[in-house]
């Protein structure tokens, strides 16, 4: 991976460059402003940026939306010593966000995961100008020991209400997320299915329909052995889905 380092602490800098390249990563360029890491990003072309966000002239967060707007922008990892810009942070549409002092096996992860800004990406950065453009994810964000992360909704298998939070069951585990299920059914409508009045699920991942005693149902999935109950509700929606996939 070509990747650029903006920090305008130059020990902070330093260390971030030791581990890049103790991993076998090139650093192509060093930035300490905002404006910089975009002459840095112009001419050397970079597959990430690591970026600090509090900074001189130009911020982090101004930075990346200014990225957005080239033609091949460099995937965004967000180091920052304060976590009270996650949200910033999401909307510029980092790929990771990492507090300061980044520990070297998240910075090696957030790099592994990293990829180049897609166009559902790109319309969330647009939106910034466009308050009232509907919003276009490919991410879902949730808060871990770890600070934010980003979850493809592609790798998630459903949604279930936890009380006040939603749990996230992805490829990797499960997560809270503060979305309600009618947010992301309503966001994510056509991809999302609900079965249940506490869950929905990922259409991709929809496998069988099981008949239980006592007139009960409930779902498989595929790819994991778990199920999920579905309500009477629901049931013949959910059927007639079955029978169109």
């Amino acid at each position: 991976m070509r990747i650029v380092v903006c920090d305008d602490e130059p020990l902070a800098r330093e260390r971030l460059v030791r581990i890049i390249q103790e991993s076998g990563h090139e650093v192509v360029a060093q930035a300490k402003t905002g404006i910089e890491a975009i002459v840095a990003v112009k001419s050397q072309q970079p597959d990430i940026i690591l970026l600090d966000i509090r900074m001189p002239e130009m911020d982090g967060v101004e930075c990346a939306q200014e990225l957005a707007k080239l033609n091949h922008p460099p995937a965004i990892i967000f180091v920052t010593a304060y976590d009270h810009y996650a949200i910033a942070a999401l909307k510029a549409n980092a790929i990771g966000y990492l507090l300061k002092p980044a520990n070297k096996d998240e910075l090696l992860e957030a790099l592994q995961k990293a990829t180049n800004l897609n166009a559902a990406q790109l319309n969330e950065i647009r939106k910034l100008e466009n308050p009232t453009a509907r919003p276009v994810r490919e991410h879902i964000a949730a808060r871990t020991h770890r600070g934010v992360e980003l979850i493809e909704l592609k790798d998630i298998y459903y949604f279930t209400a936890d009380q006040k939070y939603v749990k996230v069951r992805h490829k990797e585990g499960v997560v809270l997320i503060d979305d309600t299920l009618k947010e992301l059914e309503q966001e994510f409508e056509g991809r999302l299915f609900r079965v249940h009045r506490n869950a929905i699920i990922n259409i991709k991942y929809l496998d069988f329909l099981e008949t239980l005693d006592a007139g009960q149902f409930q779902l498989h999935f595929k790819g994991i052995d778990e199920t999920l109950a579905v309500s009477r509700r629901h049931l013949p929606a959910l059927r007639e889905k079955i029978q169109s996939m």
